[in-house]
């Protein structure tokens, strides 16, 4: 007597729909982070050939555009009020962690502009990191 033994069968999982749906969400982030745009200040940045791409955590950005207008983070302050703006920051954050400038100056500035800036931040003894393009 001959017993036939049942065919082994192997366990499938159908994807073919998963390929629409995971095109459709791509597609979906796609355009929504198209949509969503940065509130930043725009400025031309001078150019460098040893620029690098610089990530600090625990920084402040400070702009200054073309026409003399200075931005701490995104709020517009004069000239004058630099100084004790800064001072006013790092106490609040120098408590707990190293604090950095990073300097967004319009290429089209004086340079006597741009070291009036670096001066509040040697008077005030604080790293400042000049913002530049790469060049390319």
């Amino acid at each position: 007597m001959k017993i036939e033994r049942r065919k082994q069968r192997t366990a499938e999982v159908y994807t073919a729909s998963l390929n629409d749906i995971m095109f459709f969400l791509l597609l979906f982030f796609l355009i929504i982070s198209t949509l969503v745009t940065p509130a930043t200040i725009q400025v031309l940045l001078p150019k460098s050939k040893t620029s690098e791409d610089v990530v600090v955590k625990k920084q402040i950005n400070l702009t200054i555009t073309a026409d003399h207008k200075y931005y701490i983070e995104k709020d517009e302050i004069p000239f004058d009020k630099i100084e004790p703006q800064l001072s006013k920051i790092i106490s609040k954050k120098r408590k707990t962690e190293e604090v950095i400038v990073l300097l967004h100056a319009d290429k089209t500035l004086n340079l006597q502009d741009v070291v009036d800036v670096i001066d509040i931040g040697n008077k005030l003894k604080i790293k400042m990191i000049l913002f530049t393009q790469k060049k390319g």
